[in-house]
């Protein structure tokens, strides 16, 4: 993996946990201006709107970099529609990210897969 497409990864990794946590913060907020007069939900909207598009963003940069099939993309994608998926998208993002840096390592080494 290159760097370019290891810096994609990560961007998209850093950004989808905050990204679920204003989703939740959102949800919060809604449910708080319909039962008292606590309303946040303008602030709190624009907060995770900005984060979802530089989710969707970043999520575009990396499928393009890393051609990932359509289901693996599309799955990354979903995941940023459910309200904590972007936790599971984190972890599985970090996962990818390790297994290629010991796949390059092992290049790197000579290691052959038997």
């Amino acid at each position: 993996m290159d760097i370019k497409t290891a810096s994609a990864l990560r961007r998209l990794r850093l950004i989808s946990a905050p990204e679920a946590i204003s989703f939740l913060l959102l949800i919060v907020c809604s449910v708080l201006k319909r039962t008292t007069d606590f309303n946040a939900v303008p602030a709190m909207g624009m907060i995770h709107g900005v984060l979802f598009v530089l989710y969707v963003l970043f999520w575009a940069d990396a499928w393009n970099r890393t051609k990932w099939p359509v289901k693996t993309a599309a799955l990354y994608f979903v995941l940023s529609v459910l309200p904590t998926g972007g936790f599971f998208a984190e972890r599985m993002l970090r996962r990818e990210a390790e297994a290629s840096l010991i796949a390059a390592r092992a290049r790197k080494e000579g290691v052959v897969n038997a």
